[in-house]
Formats: C-alpha cells, structure tokens, sequence
C-alpha cells in the first residue's frame, strides 16, 4: 500500500539518494546545461548561472537551504526540514552521473559567499527507466520563470540518460507546481490513498 509514509519515505531516498558517487561507465552526457553552464537573467537584472551541481557546492547549498521558508521546505520534500548538516550537504553534491541529474541556479563565480538559489533533480531507476523528479526555488524568485526552466532542461538531461518517464508527488495545497507541471505537460494521478499527495508523470 502507498501511504504518505511511503511516499515521505520515497522523497527522502530522492533527497539523500545521491550519495555514493561512482565511476561513469555511459558514453552518454547529459544535453544540457553546457559544462560552463547558462546565464539566466531575472527580470530584475540579476544574473546567475544554471548550471550541473559540484562536488564543491555544499556550502552554497547550505546557504540557500537556510533561505527557504518552511513552507518552500515542506512542499520540496514533504514534511519539515530544519537544517542541512555539512556530511548530507556534501552527499547531495556528489552524485552519480549515470543515474542521477542535479541542476542548480548559483552565484556567479567570483560573488564572496555564493548561494544556491533552486534546485532541479532527478533520480532515474536503471531497471524503469523511470525518473523521480524534486524542485525547490527560493521565493525571491517566483515569477522570473525559473521552475519552467529548470523543469525543462531536467527533462533534457534525463532522456539524454535514457530516461522514459518523469515523476513527483506533490502535495495538492501546492498550486504553483501542479500548475507549472500542467504548464509541461504532466498528467495527474491520485497518490494511492493519500488524498493530500497528488502524482504527476510525464511521458519523455
């Protein structure tokens, strides 16, 4: 049976399932971002770079972990988060580039205490070809079109990686991400018997 405690249990693996980074053995890289990444502009002029997550970035993922409400905290990952300790900060860095894509929205290089300001990742099941989805930007930047972005160039990576389907629970209080993945074409299903959990999948 598919309860919410599985499903908080399944995001938690989601969230600490980039550990244990080994050695590549695919041929095949992700389409995009490209290796010195993007410029994204907000509306408001500021610039930041899209780009794969690094080994090194566990301390600016810390810091935009601390910028996010607790609210933005419990619709990434389901249920309340209050810290982000160095070991799992440094884990969620590491990934494994043959089943794993981790985009992040940073700091310039060069900026004295540089942030990460969203998150986009996916974990593909290598018997599935299945892969869970999660998304968290920081409020600071609702309405600049950064989910979107992320979303799509997620989706990218993950079929470069042969990946077949994209998938996320989402809470149902959570409007701007049910929208925003309608917006892509995601169908929505109820979560088994968890009425407050709504799945949505994508056929890549």
């Amino acid at each position: 049976m598919d309860t919410l405690a599985n499903t908080r249990r399944r995001k938690e693996k989601l969230y600490l399932g980039y550990a244990g980074r080994r050695a590549s053995s695919s041929n095949v890289a992700p389409a995009a971002p490209p290796p010195g990444g993007e410029i994204f502009t907000t509306h408001d002029g500021v610039r930041l770079i899209l780009r794969d997550i690094h080994p090194d970035d566990f301390e600016a993922l810390q810091r935009g972990f601390a910028g996010l409400t607790a609210l933005e905290v419990r619709y990434r990952f389901l249920h309340p988060i209050t810290e982000l300790p160095e070991a799992l900060a440094r884990r969620l860095c590491d990934i494994d580039r043959d089943r794993a894509v981790a985009l992040v929205l940073i700091d310039p290089d060069g900026a004295k205490a540089p942030e990460i300001h969203a998150v986009a990742r996916a974990f593909i099941d290598p018997v599935t070809l299945s892969a869970e989805f999660a998304l968290v930007v920081q409020h600071q930047l609702a309405g600049h079109g950064v989910g979107t972005l992320l979303m799509r160039r997620l989706m990218e990576a993950c079929r470069a990686l042969g990946a077949t389907e994209l998938w996320g629970d989402v809470l149902a209080e959570n409007g701007a991400m049910l929208e925003l993945c309608e917006h892509l074409g995601f169908s929505r299903y109820p979560a088994f018997d968890d009425p407050g959990v709504i799945r949505v999948i994508k056929t890549l």
